[in-house]
C-alpha cells in the first residue's frame, strides 16, 4: 500500500526517523547539494556524454520500431485466428485494468476512474488486478460506475485515523507500528450482501477480479481470485476476502500481516500475507477462457486486448534533501527501489503487449504535479487535490501514455564522463523542500501557488 516502504527495511527506516533525532547528528547536511539548491539531478547534464549515449541508443527510434512490431504481430495473430476459425472471427473487445500500489496516492487512481465514468467511455473490464492500495480500489473498479460514490468517499473523505492507529511503543514488542482495525471496518462496510452478489454475478459471467499479496515467510507472490470466493460464498469466504484485501494493503512492519489458514493434505497451517507491492508493483492476468475453448487459438488470442494501467504515484520520484541519518538514507533507498520496480514492471508488461499484440495504456501522476512526499498519511484536502488531478488528466486530450517508462522526454539514463555539468531542463520544475524552506533553480521563481507545475493539458475538442 505504501510506495516508500517495503519489507524489513521499513522497520529500520521508521526506527531511524523516530529515534534518530534523539541521538543527535554527527554529520552536517550538505548545504550546497543540488537538491538543497533547487536542482533536480535529472537536469544536470554532461552534454557530450549524454548526446553520445542517446545517439548510440536512440530510445525514440527503438520505441517506434517496437510499435511497428506490435501492430504487425497483432495483424498476424488476427489472420491466424481467422484461419483457425474458418470464416472471419469477430471477437468481443476485451479490457484489462491493472492497479498499482501507492498508499494515499490511490486518490489519483480513484480520480481517473471516476473521471473516466464522467467522460462516458469507461469500459466494463473483463479483468481487474490490484496490489496494495490498488487492491482496495479494484473491487470498486471491477463493479463499475455504480460504485463510484463509494470509491470517491474512500479516497477524499477518510483520514488516517479512519484506516489505522499508530502504536509506536507497541511496535517494540509486537509485529507492527499500527493497528488496522479501522481499515478492517471500512472493508467490512463495503462487502455488503449487494456487493457480494454483484461480485459473484460478474464472476459467473466470466469476468475476473484478482488481488496480489506476498506470503511473508516463503517470500512468494500470491494471486487471489476474489470473484471465485464471492461466487462460492461458503462459510468463511467473506472473511477470507477481507483478509486478502487487508494483507495486500499491509506494508510489513508498518501494518500487521494478515493471517490466513490453509489446509495441506488435511493439515492446517497459518500463512502470513503482507503488501503485494513488496513482490510486484503491478501485475497482469489475461481474460478468462472457458476450459472447453482453451484448445482454440482464436479464443486464446490476446491481440487487440486493451491493457490499462493506473499507477498510484509518479513514474519517477521527486528529488528531496536527504537528512544525514543512516536509517533515513536506508528508507530513501527503499523508496528508490520501489519506483524502479514499478518502472520495470511497466516495461515488462509493455514487452508482453508487444509479443501478443495487445494495446498498452498507462496513466500516472504527472511529474509536474506537486505531490506530497509521503504516501502513508491520509489527509482529505491533499487527497482530494490528487483525486481532482486524476479527473483532469483523464478528461484531457491525451489521458494515456502508450510507451513504457524510459522513452519519454527527459527519461533517458544520465550519462557522464566527468563532474563538469550544465543545467538543461528535461522536465517540470518543482520546488524542493529543504531545511531552509523551498528551493528552486535561480531562474525559476516560486509562483503564488508555491509550485511550478507542468502546463495544463487542454480539454478534448467537442
Amino acid at each position: 500500500m505504501v510506495r516508500t516502504c517495503a519489507g524489513g527495511l521499513l522497520v529500520t527506516a521508521i526506527g531511524l526517523l523516530v529515534l534518530g533525532p534523539s541521538f543527535g547528528c554527527r554529520h552536517r547536511m550538505i548545504e550546497n547539494s543540488p537538491a538543497a539548491s533547487g536542482f533536480n539531478t535529472r537536469d544536470l547534464i554532461d552534454p557530450a556524454s549524454q548526446a553520445e549515449s542517446e545517439e548510440l541508443t536512440p530510445i525514440d527510434q527503438l520505441a517506434q520500431t517496437a510499435e511497428l512490431l506490435r501492430k504487425e504481430r497483432q495483424k498476424k495473430l488476427e489472420e491466424q485466428s481467422k484461419k483457425e476459425g474458418g470464416a472471419a472471427v469477430t471477437k468481443p473487445k476485451r479490457n484489462v485494468l491493472c492497479l498499482s500500489g501507492g498508499g494515499s496516492f490511490g486518490a489519483y487512481s480513484a480520480g481517473v476512474l471516476v473521471g473516466w465514468s464522467e467522460r462516458g467511455d469507461r469500459p466494463q473490464f473483463d479483468v481487474v488486478t490490484g496490489i496494495s492500495t490498488g487492491a482496495l480500489i479494484a473491487p470498486f473498479a471491477f463493479l463499475g460506475p455504480k460504485y463510484d460514490p463509494q470509491l470517491k468517499r474512500f479516497y477524499t473523505e477518510l483520514e488516517s485515523r479512519d484506516l489505522y492507529r499508530l502504536r509506536p511503543l507497541r511496535a517494540l514488542v509486537s509485529e507492527s507500528f499500527a493497528d488496522t482495525s479501522p481499515m478492517a471496518a471500512q472493508i467490512d462496510g463495503f462487502l455488503t450482501p449487494e456487493a457480494m452478489a454483484d461480485l459473484a454475478e460478474a464472476h459467473r459471467q466470466g469476468r475476473r477480479l484478482y488481488i496480489g499479496t506476498t506470503e511473508e515467510e516463503g517470500k512468494q507472490f500470491v494471486v487471489w481470485d476474489l470473484g471465485a470466493m464471492a461466487a462460492r460464498n461458503g462459510p468463511g469466504d467473506r472473511a477470507l476476502m477481507k483478509k486478502v484485501l487487508l494483507g495486500s494493503a499491509a506494508p510489513a512492519g508498518f501494518f500487521p500481516a494478515a493471517k490466513i489458514d490453509v489446509t495441506v493434505n488435511g493439515q492446517v497451517f497459518t500463512e502470513r500475507h503482507v503488501d503485494g507491492g513488496v513482490s510486484q508493483s503491478v501485475f497482469f492476468r489475461p481474460p478468462y477462457v472457458a476450459p472447453e475453448q482453451r484448445s482454440d487459438v482464436a479464443a486464446r488470442d490476446l491481440a487487440g486486448t486493451k491493457v490499462y494501467v493506473i499507477v498510484a504515484g509518479k513514474l519517477y520520484a521527486d528529488p528531496e534533501v536527504i537528512q544525514p541519518w543512516s536509517l533515513a538514507q536506508a528508507g530513501k533507498s527503499v523508496s528508490t527501489l520501489i519506483y524502479a520496480q514499478t518502472r520495470g514492471d511497466l516495461q515488462r508488461l509493455y514487452t508482453i503487449c508487444l509479443l501478443t499484440g495487445m494495446d498498452y495504456y498507462v496513466s500516472a501522476i504527472p511529474q509536474g504535479y506537486p505531490a506530497p512526499l509521503s504516501s502513508t498519511e491520509f489527509k482529505p484536502k491533499v487527497m482530494t487535490a490528487m483525486f481532482e488531478e486524476g479527473r483532469r488528466v483523464v478528461a484531457s486530450s491525451e489521458p494515456w501514455r502508450t510507451l513504457p517508462p524510459g522513452v519519454g522526454p527527459g527519461e533517458s539514463t544520465l550519462s557522464r564522463a566527468g563532474p563538469w555539468l550544465t543545467f538543461q531542463q528535461r522536465g517540470p520544475i518543482l520546488p524542493i523542500s529543504g531545511r531552509k524552506g523551498l528551493s528552486v533553480p535561480p531562474q525559476y521563481p516560486v509562483s503564488d501557488r508555491g509550485s511550478i507545475p507542468a502546463g495544463p493539458l487542454q480539454p478534448p475538442e467537442k
